[in-house]
């Protein structure tokens, strides 16, 4: 009989790949939630120790900025994991393990949302909607070339920024029009 999967939080298998995102949510309202970008896997512990020099801090934002997105990214990711015939995860207090390339999405939506007024926030979800997976990974991934630090706050993170919360576009032209206003806001300050 085949071993059954473990799937820990939003389908992160350690057994596939060890890289995967961990968000760590306080109990405190007025803590931080932390995303951190991580190459290993502790086993048999309930919870993970955080390497400072090894694993990476990607993102901090207020738990209420948190709370404002956590059911969009919840929402898109179960939606996905079920297709996938996969379980299903939720956001709780203490440790999250999320799955890379849902990783990579999450933190491209918190990187836009890190220093903008929180009533932006709904616009940079629909935006964020509106791309598919693919447009979500390779912003990710040419932002955090650039400013993928936890302090990196110019260039193409401010690009991400101004490309999802300050953009609010038209259903039919959605995909192509972030990507212009994004490459035209390309600011290296």
């Amino acid at each position: 009989m085949a071993e059954k999967k473990k799937i820990f939080g939003f389908g992160f298998d350690p057994r596939e790949s060890q890289h995967h995102f961990l968000v760590v949510i306080p109990r405190d309202n007025n803590g931080k939630v932390v995303i951190y970008e991580r190459f290993k896997w502790q086993e048999d512990t309930e919870v993970q120790t955080i390497d400072y020099i090894d694993d990476r801090p990607k993102v901090e934002l207020s738990k209420y900025k948190w709370k404002l997105i956590e059911d969009a990214l919840k929402d898109e990711f179960n939606s996905r994991l079920k297709k996938e015939k996969l379980p299903t995860g939720k956001w709780k207090v203490g440790q999250v393990p999320v799955q890379r390339l849902f990783g990579k999405e999450m933190v491209l939506l918190a990187w836009a949302i890190e220093d903008c007024d929180p009533s932006v926030i709904p616009t940079a979800i629909k935006n964020w909607l509106g791309l598919s997976p693919e447009e979500r990974w390779w912003l990710f991934t040419m932002t955090n070339a650039a400013t993928g630090g936890l302090k990196d706050k110019r260039g193409w993170r401010k690009a991400v920024r101004y490309a999802l919360t300050e953009n609010p576009i038209e259903e039919s032209n959605r995909q192509m029009d972030l990507f212009d206003l994004l490459i035209s806001r390309k600011i290296d300050d």
